[in-house]
């Protein structure tokens, strides 16, 4: 965690996909910076329950709101959750999925449904919600006359081509190109930016591929990128924490990489 700062006191946020890992990790440290916390899921409920506990014993008032964010019911419901503060000053995107096939030369691997499946959480989830969220954004800024923020959960895939699949890549370059034209849309009473991490140890890969193979992918991504790190929900979540705080509160429209130096493509040379 990252200490006792109570810079974010009062101020309301919606974390989507925060039962588990990154989306957690950031619902965890806006309430430990004093913010009150709505946590989603779709179908993590037992562990988004475990995350509302940690959430309330910073002092947050906590909301679960379990919907999917990729229907209009879904972005709606949340909504209506965030309504009963009368407004909102933080929105955060994280929620979204993949389908793996990571031979991006086997085209059979994946089909239409595939693509559907993963825009509709990664793309269009995102946009629903701001849509429906947009006017207690907005109501935000006239109450407090500091502009709300909205943070987009994007990946390093969506700029080097390179990931899970190529449906996942494709969304989350759309992503960044939409946190881009909503930023110059929505300012000055909204500011959008993206995070695009690398690597994190997650159960997303450890569900995917099994602990032991997990640990040498761990090892292994260590050992290539150039700060020589893994990262964790947490490394993840504390760059976020400077979009969300008004140390960034001249920034919009930007996609900071978060990923340890992996776009580079290469590792520092040892001295020998």
């Amino acid at each position: 965690m990252t200490g006792n700062l109570k810079d974010l006191s009062g101020r309301k946020a919606l974390v989507t996909g925060s039962a588990t890992g990154l989306g957690r990790s950031i619902a965890l440290m806006l309430a430990e910076r004093g913010a009150d916390v709505i946590v989603n899921c779709t179908r993590s409920v037992a562990e988004a329950e475990d995350t509302v506990s940690a959430c309330q014993a910073f002092g947050a008032q906590t909301q679960l709101v379990v919907a999917d964010v990729s229907t209009e019911d879904g972005a709606r419901t949340l909504a209506e959750a965030a309504g009963r503060w009368g407004h909102l000053d933080i929105l955060v995107n994280n929620a979204g999925i993949t389908r793996h096939a990571r031979d991006h030369s086997d085209l059979d691997a994946l089909n239409r449904d595939d693509f559907m499946a993963t825009y509709a959480v990664n793309v269009v989830g995102p946009f629903l919600l701001l849509q429906a969220c947009k006017p207690l954004l907005e109501k935000a800024h006239q109450t407090t006359g500091r502009a709300s923020t909205v943070l987009n959960v994007s990946s390093i895939a969506g700029v080097t081509g390179i990931g899970s699949s190529v449906a996942y890549a494709a969304t989350k370059g759309a992503f960044n190109t939409m946190t881009i034209s909503l930023a110059r849309a929505l300012a000055p009473a909204i500011r959008v930016n993206a995070i695009c991490p690398g690597f994190i140890g997650t159960r997303w890969f450890k569900d995917e591929m099994g602990a032991e193979q997990y640990e040498k992918m761990e090892a292994g991504v260590a050992a290539s990128v150039p700060l020589n790190v893994a990262s964790g929900p947490d490394d993840i979540a504390a760059s976020g924490m400077f979009f969300l705080g008004d140390g960034s509160r001249h920034v919009t429209g930007e996609t900071l990489l978060t990923d340890a130096g992996m776009h580079l493509g290469y590792a520092p040379l040892k001295a020998r």
